[in-house]
């Protein structure tokens, strides 16, 4: 959730996680001669938004330019992990259980979070443990000096000026003290990780005590976080998505092109509950996700899916989210396993897919590494061919077929 494109998507989702994994290297070679000049240069900015001078050195109090701020914007590691790893890493037996003991800790909190928004406890309780496993570390840096060591040194500029701006305001307005303000390198903050213009747009003073605290408030924390999905049209008492079971044979082309559709048509096709039990309601829209192909879990994603991604922009994300939700209320793993063996593949091996299935004599187009619909449906002309199951799903498995 990548590059450029998602920085700005991100923007409106804030996930501390999804941003620190998502941001690529760029110059970090700072502009301003000291860091005295640069803060000296902001202020007129600040003023501006309705910073108070007060406030303002406050925050600034003993900053300097923070060299282990943009080393880590050198060092993210390329995320190569596929759903399986991804969701199982974060979505433990443990991780449940803390989940439900949280949900008996705050019982009281969550119950009335669902009544004023909608959205169920165990939902928010899973984007609190997928966060900052519910408190347990909250990033540790002054957002401040974080924020602005990222733009003295010309990383992404505009997009993390306006958020130590807003950070800034944030303090003036008497909501948290610089030195509780603490957040991810990238400027994530609280328990549930908002970004400072997340924080200005969505979080809540659920406690009634005049401040707007997701630091060390956890019923403002878990309240601004309802209040975030409810904004973004999360439907209350539904369910982000199913599991579910394949026929024998799907006609996984046409499964492709439907792309969204009412659940009665996908039950139409032959997929079912893997409960057995029916869809509550046929009527609702829903869209096929094989994250392993078609020989692992399967499942169809409805609305609140979609909403869970605004957290983060991404479907892994948003399963281990809606996983971890299903896990705290006492269910069970999947009921498909996870194929073995696989493993994600880089750009130069999706490239190396590409230049393995042309030369087999299939049209792929340029071997770029992007997978598109003519890769795809190459993909599946081989699987196909092959005696495979055609879903066009591209993954290690497939390069080591292919390598044969």
């Amino acid at each position: 959730m990548h590059p450029s494109g998602k920085i700005i998507a991100l923007s409106r989702r804030f996930s501390a996680l999804a941003l620190a994994a998502l941001l690529t290297a760029g110059s970090v070679i700072p502009s301003w001669a000291n860091s005295a000049d640069f803060v000296r240069g902001l202020w007129p900015q600040a003023q501006a938004q309705g910073v108070s001078r007060s406030a303002f050195e406050a925050a600034f109090a003993g900053y300097n330019y923070l060299p282990k701020i943009m080393e880590l914007t050198r060092k993210q590691p390329e995320f190569s992990q596929t759903v399986q790893q991804y969701v199982d890493r974060r979505v433990t037996d443990a991780q449940a259980a803390k989940g439900r003991a949280m949900r008996g800790e705050w019982n009281q909190t969550l119950t009335g979070t669902q009544q004023r928004y909608g959205v169920q406890p165990e939902i928010v309780l899973a984007i609190w443990g997928m966060e900052t496993n519910f408190g347990g570390f909250m990033g540790g840096e002054n957002t401040i000096h974080a924020l602005a060591t990222l733009v003295e040194g010309g990383y992404r500029t505009e997009f993390f000026r306006r958020e130590l701006l807003t950070a800034l305001r944030i303090i003036s307005d008497g909501n948290v003290s610089p030195a509780n303000m603490v957040g991810s390198w990238a400027g994530a903050m609280g328990h549930t990780q908002f970004m400072p213009s997340s924080f200005m747009q969505y979080a809540v003073d659920y406690n009634g005590d005049g401040k707007k605290d997701i630091w060390n408030s956890v019923p403002d924390a878990l309240g601004s976080t309802a209040n975030y999905l409810k904004s973004f049209g999360w439907r209350p008492g539904e369910t982000w998505g199913y599991e579910v079971k394949l026929p024998a044979g799907l006609n996984f082309a046409a499964a492709r092109q439907m792309e969204r559709a009412p659940l009665s048509q996908w039950q139409a096709m032959g997929i079912t509950r893997v409960s057995g039990k029916a869809f509550p309601r046929p009527g609702d829209v829903g869209r096929l996700y094989m994250p392993a192909g078609a020989t692992g879990p399967a499942f169809l994603l409805l609305r609140n899916f979609d909403v869970i991604k605004r957290y983060n922009n991404s479907d892994s994300y948003a399963l281990a989210v809606g996983h971890l939700a299903d896990r705290i209320l006492g269910g069970g793993d999947f009921a498909m396993a996870w194929p073995s063996g696989d493993y994600a593949l880089s750009k130069d091996q999706r490239a190396q897919v590409q230049s393995l299935l042309a030369r087999a004599g299939y049209d792929v187009g340029s071997p770029d590494g992007v997978i598109g619909p003519k890769t795809r449906a190459a993909v599946m002309a081989y699987q196909s061919r092959a005696g495979l199951p055609a879903d066009g799903h591209v993954s290690g498995r497939l390069l080591d077929q292919l390598k044969r």
